[in-house]
């Protein structure tokens, strides 16, 4: 593999939705057994019940106004461990008091290793997010821009 030609043992794997491909619970097993940190961005969407507990899940619950948050599957959260983690990706005022609620309903801030909350870029600002999180004492989760979309045009792929 070239990573481990260039002696770099941390692994992301990410999407799409990783979880779709047939192949990625081989592939991350595989890298697990290599010796190699991995990391899983998933959308919350397929199960993870079967992952090793060595594979660092970064798992999103979508919020209602993506338009998925149907395809949350919340029985993924009793797979969750405290070296994993939760985001939530925000584009209203009301998804943001969903994904508080969900915080506080699911004891997210002791069960997994680290919640996110991110803005839609562009849609919510995320000076908001900042104070309605410190209003509401969210003092556990971390605030998280989309760095990519600062760095490169907001629309780029890819990237």
């Amino acid at each position: 593999m070239v990573t481990e030609e260039l002696g770099c043992k941390l692994v992301e794997v990410t999407g799409g939705e990783p979880l779709a491909q047939p192949n990625c619970r081989i592939l991350l097993q595989e890298l697990v057994d290599r010796g190699f940190t991995v990391l899983l961005e998933t959308s919350g969407a397929y199960p993870i019940a079967d992952l090793s507990p060595q594979v660092h899940k970064i798992m999103d619950l979508k919020c209602p106004s993506s338009g998925e948050s149907h395809r949350n599957l919340w029985e993924n959260l009793d797979f969750i461990s405290r070296r994993d983690e939760i985001k939530f990706v925000m584009g209203s005022r009301e998804d943001y008091e969903w994904a508080r609620t969900a915080v506080r309903a699911h004891n997210l801030e002791t069960r997994c290793g680290a919640v996110l909350f991110s803005c839609v870029f562009g849609k919510l600002d995320p000076k908001l997010v900042v104070e309605w999180m410190l209003e509401d004492k969210l003092y556990a989760s971390r605030f998280q821009l989309q760095a990519h979309k600062f760095i490169w045009e907001p629309e780029a792929k890819g990237v």
